[in-house]
């Protein structure tokens, strides 16, 4: 038996403008763009990782009020699961991405506990570090 990621989603604010943090900054493709109920959800991969999908969609995308208010509460606070990205070479990365307008958390650094990395907010206001591939 073997059992992979096929997808994981991110919440976001508007989709348009987290297309333009991850597709044109990080340079993820775009797999799909389905609309449905006046929502959207997008999906992003990386010839890095063929099979795995960055699902970007709204928060009430797929749920009930109560709970999209929730999750967008959530959102507004910047307290969501971080992402975490490997480059092969994070300096270029992190100049690409600066360069895009995004708010730098962290210049590249090397880290006590062994990677070198850098971090970011998205559109949206989730935290997304970049670390150097070993």
């Amino acid at each position: 038996m073997t059992i992979s990621l096929q997808y994981t989603n991110i919440t976001v604010s508007d989709v348009d403008e987290a297309l333009a943090f991850y597709r044109d900054a990080l340079g993820l493709e775009v797999q799909q763009d389905v609309a449905s109920g006046g929502h959207r959800w997008v999906t992003l991969g990386s010839d890095a990782q063929p099979g795995l999908g960055i699902v970007l969609s709204d928060p009430h995308a797929g749920r009930s009020q109560a709970d999209g208010d929730v999750m967008q509460e959530l959102l507004a606070k910047g307290v969501l699961p971080m992402l975490v990205f490997s480059s092969d070479d994070l300096d270029a990365t992190f100049e690409k991405v600066q360069a895009s307008g995004a708010e730098v958390l962290q210049e590249p650094m090397d880290q006590g506990w062994g990677p070198r990395d850098c971090a970011f907010r998205d559109p949206a206001g989730n935290t997304v570090r970049i670390s150097q591939a070993s």
